[in-house]
């Protein structure tokens, strides 16, 4: 089994095939023992033996480990669960200022930015009434006001562009 290992910032190939373990061009056996009723476990690389205790982190893949009494925090993932993570991560990056977006069908009441207005993040952009209540839609980001698609007294729909920002 292929892993990708991360450990203090430098990521490697770890290959796993029964007691044979390579990372990079180096070959060495390896073995792992639990020694019951502890956390201890001993790790035996080639002719040296670790004692390492390891605590799962927040995330999937990652650990909190002390080694030889030594602490580091790592990720091991299998190579498919690595590339899962890093499309998703990638897709989820912004791609520029986000646009303001109704979150609820509702009633503009007004509109406070013009086209080519610099906003900063946080900065209330437009107001919208639902539910007998006026919300402040706010800027997530700094940016400038693109297109306004939305004017006072109008109604829209949950997921109407409001405002769009560059």
């Amino acid at each position: 089994m292929k892993y990708v290992v991360e450990l203090n910032g430098e990521v490697v190939e770890v290959n796993v095939d029964g007691g044979t373990v390579t990372v990079g061009d180096t070959t060495m056996t390896a073995h792992l023992e639990e020694i019951s009723g502890t956390p201890v476990r001993l790790v035996t690389i080639g002719d040296e033996v670790h004692r390492v205790i390891a605590k799962r982190g927040a995330q999937r893949g990652s650990y909190l480990l002390w080694v030889d009494g030594w602490r580091f925090e790592g990720e091991a993932l299998d190579e498919r669960t690595r590339a899962i993570r890093e499309i998703s991560d990638a897709s989820l990056k912004a791609s520029g200022p986000a646009p303001i977006i109704a979150p609820m069908p509702g009633l503009i009441v007004r509109v406070s930015v013009n086209v080519g207005d610099q906003v900063h993040a946080g900065q209330g952009l437009v107001v919208m009434e639902a539910m007998k209540m006026e919300n402040e839609l706010r800027s997530s980001s700094t940016g400038t006001v693109k297109a306004i698609h939305v004017e006072a007294g109008k109604a829209v729909e949950k997921g109407t562009i409001l405002v769009e920002l560059e």
